[in-house]
């Protein structure tokens, strides 16, 4: 009898990519509690509703090793729309470093509300 194969199939994403567009701004104020997010093929208001309550986490690198491994990560959730362009309001444990502005976040498909 011959081995069977195993189905190599790929590791499913549970996250979906998004992007620190900078903080909830007027003209005059920032306000650094709050940070401003645009995430993959959500362009309208509709879109950015099912992501409501959602963990983001964003990942960095630094220079020291703890437990092991030079990556940390800063933990927030989604909390509102910005606009009616697809842009969310995030808010994290502690407040996103500026240079996070630019950079990639991972906004995870769970806790799940369906």
């Amino acid at each position: 009898m011959a081995p069977q194969k195993k189905n190599a199939s790929q590791p499913v994403r549970l996250y979906v990519k998004g992007t620190v567009l900078g903080y909830k701004r007027g003209f005059t104020n920032t306000y650094h509690h709050t940070a401003l997010l645009s995430m993959e093929n959500v362009n309208d208001k509709a879109g950015s509703e099912f992501y409501m309550g959602k963990r983001v986490a964003y990942i960095y690198k630094a220079q020291k090793a703890v437990s092991g491994s030079k990556f940390r990560v800063i933990w927030g959730k989604v909390m509102r729309a910005h606009g009616s362009n697809g842009v969310v309001r995030a808010k994290f444990s502690t407040n996103l470093p500026s240079t996070a502005i630019g950079s990639s976040v991972r906004v995870m498909l769970y806790p799940s509300n369906v």
